[in-house]
């Protein structure tokens, strides 16, 4: 009887047999799992340090902003992210102005529908009296023109801007720049999101219409 292979320890092979697939969930639940949680960790150190740009969930979509000329007082910008609906990070680089003005204001954004096609949103304001702007924040990945700036500083520490609005910092130890005073011309610009205390819109326009029709 000693000798019978059917004797072997029944709770033994169970312990067994509950290790081995026990091992395996974890591993599956593990290779599930981790893309999130480390989405939720980068979120989580952004939010600690404030690194976090705007201030709700930006959509899938860029937008384009153009003007003849911009003039602020306290510039400063700075690298951060974005982050949309689906909790991704999006990196771009901050430009803040405490007191801002624009003229031949444009900002445009095309949507591709399915049958339809592209359709565009096109707003202009400011071609008579400027465009006003308060403790504005534009989250953008592109922008260009003609620049003038006086008493900048380049390569500060992003967290100790003081210049621009009381909100606009970034991460220590991150590459920022700061002005007392900044002038562009032929203002171009992509961007996530653009966000203000208050902003004044003179001769507001606004039309969407089929096609791709952008401001630059």
């Amino acid at each position: 009887m000693t000798g019978s292979p059917h004797l072997s320890d029944p709770s033994g092979a169970s312990d067994l047999s509950d290790d081995a697939s026990g091992r395996v969930r974890w591993r599956r639940f593990a290779v599930l799992t981790l893309p999130a949680v480390a989405v939720t960790a980068g979120l989580g150190i952004a939010l600690a340090q404030g690194v976090l740009a705007a201030s709700f969930a930006v959509s899938g979509q860029q937008f384009k902003v153009s003007a003849s000329s911009l003039e602020g007082e306290g510039f400063a910008q700075y690298g951060s992210v974005d982050v949309n609906a689906r909790q991704e990070l999006i990196p771009v680089a901050v430009t803040a102005i405490r007191e801002a003005k624009l003229h031949s204001l444009c900002q445009s954004v095309v949507t591709s529908l399915p049958v339809i096609g592209d359709i565009s949103l096109n707003l202009t304001a400011g071609d008579k009296s400027p465009v006003e702007a308060s403790n504005l924040f534009v989250d953008a990945t592109q922008l260009s023109g003609d620049a003038v700036f006086s008493n900048i500083e380049i390569g500060r520490d992003a967290s100790t801007l003081d210049k621009g609005p009381a909100e606009a910092q970034g991460m220590q130890d991150l590459f920022a720049q700061q002005a007392d005073t900044v002038s562009i011309t032929d203002l171009r610009q992509t961007a996530w999101a653009t966000n203000a205390g208050t902003f004044k819109l003179s001769g507001l326009s606004m039309n969407v219409s089929k096609g791709k029709k952008e401001c630059f």
